[in-house]
């Protein structure tokens, strides 16, 4: 089983802003939210029982961050591991998403842009991530990680995992109020309280 979680809300989420590799801090609100995040996948683990878990994180603050309040609720130590960091986005890091779409006309499909950036990472790199972090693990049910990582990286893991083309991979919500179960080739997804 993998629990998959999103960092919280940064100050860039707020602003609209790209983020890739740069950081950013947790609003507020992102911090609240990394503590619901961090009760339910708490929640999670006691339920299947909570021997042989690992807390694994991208390196990147926000979700170190996000990972430490897991950590906190579960007893576990975080792991990091630079295959779960967001995709890079080059020249296009720290500008804001409105300014690339008024630069990029053509580039209509907004699920596809981050693939795009002048400097940045394809998909096949950010797939080849995931897919090769992925493949390391031990087959379930011994697989028991917490996966703390991003919007991008989340969707394409997801993706490897449950086989999904391209298209239908980068559709998929990127919430940072919920948590993906990876278990038996399904995904389920489990929404936190709500927090204001």
């Amino acid at each position: 089983m993998i629990i998959l979680v999103r960092h919280g809300e940064t100050f860039w989420n707020r602003e609209r802003r790209i983020q890739g590799h740069t950081e950013s801090d947790l609003t507020p609100l992102g911090v609240r939210q990394a503590q619901a995040m961090a009760g339910l996948v708490d929640d999670l683990v006691r339920r299947e029982g909570s021997e042989g878990w690992r807390l694994v994180a991208s390196p990147i603050g926000r979700a170190q961050r996000t990972a430490d309040a897991i950590a906190r609720a579960t007893g576990l130590t975080i792991e990091t591991d630079a295959r779960l960091a967001e995709i890079c986005c080059g020249e296009w890091e720290g500008q804001l998403w409105a300014d690339v779409a008024t630069r990029q006309p053509d580039n209509v499909d907004r699920s596809e842009w981050f693939f795009r950036a002048p400097g940045g990472e394809r998909f096949e790199d950010v797939h080849a991530r995931a897919a090769g972090w992925l493949g390391e693990l031990p087959p379930e049910p011994e697989r028991r990680v917490i996966a703390v990582s991003h919007g991008v990286w989340g969707r394409v893991l997801r993706g490897a995992y449950a086989g999904l083309d391209r298209p239908n991979t980068l559709r998929q919500d990127v919430p940072q109020d919920a948590v993906f179960r990876l278990q038996g080739g399904q995904i389920d997804r489990f929404d936190c309280e709500p927090v204001e």
